[in-house]
């Protein structure tokens, strides 16, 4: 899998092929369309915020707490997007896979790109509530576009992995998504990381050694508000670089798992 393969012109044209297929194929018939990529995260929000800030009062003590967890959960379903269509790609695809002879990495990055085109639309609502509700906005926000890139490249890792051995054992889509309920309700989304520092304080720096954590706590504070704890305020300097080792290990161990199997594709799907 070599740079000059990746980005050939080529490659760059049928990855937009199939983005544009996937986008077509993903709302054919439905009477609202392109708008349920924006009323997903809204309407999971909308549950969200009622019974966590206006019943259980988690909120009180975070400014902006409505933006500030919209956006936790406009990237958490990024996450879940990414890696669920990453995982469907290659058997989804299996009938073009056994036709045409061409790179099948290119099959997991579609999937993994039109989830983030969905996240770059729902960024802009986000931005929407962040005007409404007077959410002060600085130079720093330009940060959400690094951490986005940093999510992104972490999804695209655990992909590779999940498009691979959903190949060959069908069960993985399965144990994936009870993996990622239990994740929900351990990366910090719904509460503030203050209400955990009460009780634990190492619980605290340990969920911040989580990649997907420390980019929702990062964008937070940049583009929400300060009163987000983040890792570089809790952890050693030492233990801050370990969610970016996590996130660069997973990429390439990923890829070329991906790249050693996908030889085998054609006959597994």
């Amino acid at each position: 899998m070599s740079l000059k393969n990746v980005f050939s012109r080529r490659n760059r044209i049928l990855l937009r092929e199939l983005v544009v297929t996937d986008f077509k194929l993903r709302y054919q018939g439905s009477a609202l369309g392109y708008l349920w990529s924006v009323l997903k995260p809204l309407f999971l929000f909308a549950i969200l915020y009622v019974v966590f800030e206006k019943f259980l009062r988690l909120g009180r003590d975070i400014e902006h707490f409505p933006v500030y967890l919209l956006l936790g959960t406009v990237l958490w379903s990024f996450f879940t997007e990414a890696t669920i269509n990453g995982l469907q790609s290659i058997v989804s695809r299996g009938d073009l896979i056994r036709k045409i002879n061409f790179p099948k990495y290119i099959i997991v990055l579609s999937s993994t790109v039109s989830a983030l085109i969905n996240l770059v639309i729902n960024m802009f609502v986000v931005l929407g509530f962040c005007l409404v509700n007077n959410v002060p906005l600085s130079m720093s926000a330009l940060w959400v576009i690094p951490l986005v890139i940093e999510l992104y490249v972490f999804s695209l890792g655990i992909a590779f992995f999940l498009a691979s051995i959903n190949a060959k054992l069908r069960d993985v889509g399965y144990l994936w998504e009870i993996f990622l309920q239990a994740a929900f309700y351990a990366t910090p989304i719904l509460y503030p990381l203050q209400m955990v520092d009460q009780f634990s304080h190492a619980a605290v720096q340990g969920i911040m050694l989580n990649p997907v954590a420390q980019i929702i706590q990062d964008i937070r504070f940049n583009l929400v508000t300060h009163d987000t704890v983040t890792g570089w305020q809790i952890l050693p300097i030492w233990a801050q670089y370990i969610p970016f080792a996590i996130i660069i290990i997973v990429l390439l161990l990923g890829a070329y798992y991906f790249n050693k199997n996908s030889k085998f594709f054609a006959e597994e799907v």
